[in-house]
């Protein structure tokens, strides 16, 4: 039997996604689940707007900050800015095929180097006190995934680094586009779980083509000798984000009433209007929302509603309040013509 202690879910970093604010609206649902900032390159922590680029609210934690660098000694100044802005763990980005990335010389390219994935992540292991984790593919363009994961495993080993959550697919450097690379090439959940039986030492999480929490809790269950130790789930808690409602209970083990989507928009309410009272506008929280009524009757007008009187100027919680009003709305006439029928 799977023991409630040894599962855990997260929610994968999402440039452009997995912002603040999106951050602060997925915690309504789910207190356990480990959040992810997007992530932001070491030389930008060290030379920009480090409010910008590092704050977060308190009711965000648990959450990771992933950094992206090859650079040992930026990456560990990095990290320990990070930790001092309170950061729960630092995490490596060792994944991203974007072109942007590898012009930088990290993201998904450093599964070529796992020797120097190994040097920055002793540099910030030692910069920290919190858990340095790390976030890779299984390979790159032609390499051997099954030489190619554990070397960048075991090399991290040598330092004392134990956390890892492998993105089940390589990336294609050349000849896919990010977006292609999250669906074209085939996933190998099998590699990922022999990492595990053959390292049971390490944390092994999996990332990759999960789209609910039964498939979550189906990776977590012992198989052949093999447990895993984590869930990462990415697009679907972003697309449908009601799905995290039911992870303290489904994941955690926790007896507890799942989260309904009503209930997390009005516990979201009082962190929307500390934003617009700094002067942030509404559509900056409203658009990691469209997903909150998918499968609802309304879902449409819900999505419509925000879109369309969130980026007005002054655009305040009435147009939420409008928009869960419409989903109400349509529920109860989906209701009276059930009953007539």
């Amino acid at each position: 039997m799977l023991s409630h202690a040894t599962r855990t879910l997260s929610v994968a970093p999402m440039m452009d996604w997995t912002d603040r604010h999106c951050r602060a609206f997925h915690r309504t649902l789910s207190k356990r689940t480990l959040l992810y900032t997007e992530m932001v390159t070491a030389p930008a922590v060290l030379h920009g707007d480090r409010d910008y680029l590092l704050g977060f609210s308190d009711v965000e934690h648990p959450i990771s900050l992933q950094l992206g660098g090859s650079d040992p000694q930026q990456l560990a100044e990095a990290a320990k800015i990070g930790e001092d802005y309170g950061y729960d763990e630092i995490n490596l980005n060792v994944g991203c095929p974007s072109d942007r990335v590898q012009s930088g010389r990290f993201g998904a390219c450093l599964m070529k180097e796992p020797e120097l994935v190994a040097e920055c992540m002793a540099a910030i292991k030692a910069a920290v006190s919190v858990p340095a984790t790390v976030k890779c593919r299984i390979g790159v363009d032609d390499q051997d995934p099954n030489e190619s994961l554990f070397a960048t495993v075991d090399e991290c080993a040598k330092v004392g680094i134990t956390d890892f959550t492998v993105h089940a697919r390589k990336a294609w450097l050349k000849g896919l586009s990010p977006k292609e690379n999250r669906d074209i090439p085939p996933l190998d959940y099998d590699l990922v779980k022999r990492l595990k039986k053959e390292r049971p030492h390490l944390r092994i999480g999996i990332n990759g083509g999960i789209a609910t929490l039964e498939q979550a809790l189906e990776l977590l269950q012992p198989y052949d000798g093999v447990q895993l130790d984590e869930v990462m789930i990415g697009r679907a808690a972003y697309h449908e984000p009601a799905l995290l409602g039911q992870a303290d209970r489904l994941i955690y083990g926790e007896d507890v009433a799942d989260t309904d989507i009503f209930n997390a928009l009005e516990a979201y309410k009082p962190y929307i209007s500390e934003q617009l009272a700094r002067g942030i506008n509404l559509v900056a929280m409203t658009r990691h929302m469209l997903g909150a009524m998918h499968g609802r009757p309304g879902a449409r007008a819900f999505r419509r509603i925000l879109t369309v009187e969130g980026v007005k100027a002054g655009a305040g919680l009435d147009v939420l309040d409008r928009a869960i009003d419409a989903v109400r709305e349509a529920e109860s006439r989906r209701q009276l013509d059930n009953d007539a029928a």
